[in-house]
């Protein structure tokens, strides 16, 4: 079957640096009890690599990362990529926790954007998504003139003020939502400046499947249902392709019904997926023949035990 393997696509530099830090942390204290505040990258699988190498990750739905901290009392705490309010670095180092900070480079420089901001006398409109940890501690750096926009109706809200804006956002947001946003910005309020943080590794990904070939017909995005980047991938395609789009975990979610009834299969991953699962894809839709009932078998292409899967995930990019 024809494949159009959509490029870039999988594991950004973030990502890599997160995982490097985790797996060299475990080195530095093998005998610390080691916690990652929550999903170390948004990926399943990354989560239970880590767990193989007794790096464990404390992540509960609804809890802020400082609540989460209330579950670790010992050892050493890594700050993951999406990084965090000084609020949970305080509590961290109060608690008597070793603190390491994995937080992705492009979300430090969106906190720096923020706090210049703050000392400008900015109030800071932050386009993001509720609950998500990087919106989560960026909001943390000043909870009452940082606020969190999701949509053009929140701008409403600050129309009236007279006040002096800057406009950012949680890098793994998707382009045209953050310009749809911002333009209405522009349009409401008087005195606002627009900083479009969106990394470079989102927008590429993003760009990307903008611009896949016209006769491809079904697009799978691979990735973890939790990744933000991953499920704005999916979103994307389904605005601006003619195409069906399915987001799938790994090649054990894979319906070869479906394949039967398509000619031209994208492919893409989100920026925390491993490339090992991505390309066991690829290489099972190269193969598959709708006429050829053999090659629609995916036990053929069977994921690695799980013993031996966690230490080639975190090994490989």
């Amino acid at each position: 079957m024809k494949v159009f393997k959509i490029v870039p696509r999988g594991y950004c530099m973030g990502v890599v640096n997160a995982i490097k830090i985790a797996k060299a942390c475990r080195e530095q204290y093998p005998h610390e009890t080691i916690s990652i505040l929550g999903m170390i990258v948004h990926n399943q699988y990354i989560v239970d690599a880590l767990e193989k190498l007794n790096i464990k990750t404390i992540d509960k739905k609804g809890k802020t990362r400082l609540e989460l901290l209330d579950e670790i009392d010992e050892g050493v705490v890594i700050i993951t990529a999406h990084g965090a309010g000084q609020n949970v670095f305080d509590k961290a180092k109060e608690k008597g926790l070793i603190v390491v900070d994995a937080t992705c480079k492009d979300v430090i420089k969106t906190h720096d954007l923020i706090r210049n901001a703050l000392k400008n006398n900015q109030e800071v409109l932050y386009i993001g998504k509720k609950g998500h940890h990087e919106s989560e501690g960026a909001i943390a750096i000043d909870p009452k003139h940082i606020h969190l926009i999701e949509k053009k109706a929140d701008i409403d809200l600050y129309s009236s003020k007279d006040q002096s804006f800057i406009v950012t956002n949680q890098t793994t947001m998707s382009l045209w939502d953050v310009q749809d946003i911002s333009t209405y910005t522009l349009e409401v309020l008087k005195d606002v400046e627009i900083m479009k943080e969106t990394c470079h590794a989102t927008t590429i990904r993003q760009q990307a499947m903008a611009k896949i070939p016209s006769d491809v017909d079904h697009i799978i995005v691979v990735g973890d249902p939790h990744s933000n980047n991953t499920t704005r991938l999916a979103n994307i395609a389904k605005d601006h392709t003619e195409a069906s789009v399915e987001l799938i975990e790994s090649i054990e979610q894979l319906n070869p019904d479906i394949l039967k009834e398509k000619n031209h299969i994208a492919v893409t991953a989100g920026a925390s997926t491993p490339t090992y699962l991505t390309n066991m894809i690829i290489q099972y839709i190269e193969q598959f023949d709708k006429t050829n009932p053999e090659t629609w078998i995916r036990s053929n292409f069977k994921l690695k035990s799980s013993q031996n899967l966690g230490t080639f995930l975190l090994f490989r990019k």
